[in-house]
């Protein structure tokens, strides 16, 4: 079986892609804790890293980007505020790079060929969730190791996203719900650092909403 590994946050998205590829590749899961607010996701994907029978799971401790991003947007600051709709302020500068980077440097050791982020059609908003950029980092990273590739001692990766396919959240919670049931309630989107979601930051109003789209009621308990 291929092998992927997956950047798996315990969000909806990372959770319901793994429910996409889980049946077609052997996934390796690789959460980040990089100094967010939001550290119950990690708790989430402890959980879901289970419940999917990924082959290995690990969290990777890069807390020293808290410092590095300081106040430059409001998940990783103490002081900003999170809003309730989208602004750009709640973009990590380069996140996704960060991370792919190391899920990547990681698929190359495992001969992994596919590595894979929850970017949906959603995150239009954001550029390094764009398949535009996707490309170019694949494209950069296989050149990086293209000796490698072209020696056969490395597989050359693919970067995926739900995006590229043009599939939204909605399509990603239709898919989740089949496979994980009413466990899809308990994924973590929340933006805040709190025991329920609160149901008014950007990302809670968001995951309303796809639910909504998805014609799934939505049984995530919100403190509003």
């Amino acid at each position: 079986m291929k092998k992927a590994v997956i950047v798996f946050s315990g969000g909806v998205d990372s959770v319901c892609a793994v429910s996409f590829l889980k049946s077609k590749y052997e996934l390796y899961g690789i959460t980040f804790s990089y100094g967010q607010k939001a550290n119950m996701e990690i708790s989430a994907a402890k959980s879901f890293a289970k419940k999917l029978g990924l082959k290995k799971h690990k969290i990777i401790d890069i807390g020293f980007m808290k410092e590095l991003y300081g106040d430059s947007n409001v998940l990783t600051s103490s002081k900003r505020k999170i809003p309730s709709k989208f602004e750009y302020s709640i973009v990590v500068p380069i996140r996704n790079a960060v991370f792919l980077s190391v899920a990547s440097a990681w698929a190359y050791t495992l001969n992994a060929s596919l590595v894979v982020y929850g970017a949906h059609t959603g995150d239009k908003h954001y550029p390094d969730c764009r398949p535009a950029f996707a490309k170019k980092l694949e494209s950069a990273f296989n050149q990086g190791e293209i000796d490698g590739i072209n020696s056969k001692l490395r597989k050359k990766i693919e970067i995926w996203s739900p995006y590229r396919e043009g599939l939204s959240k909605s399509d990603l919670l239709k898919k989740g719900k089949t496979v994980l049931g009413d466990s899809i309630f308990r994924t973590w989107s929340c933006y805040s650092n709190k025991k329920l979601h609160c149901g008014v930051c950007e990302s809670c109003n968001n995951r309303k909403i796809a639910f909504e789209k998805a014609g799934i009621i939505d049984k995530t308990k919100y403190l509003k």
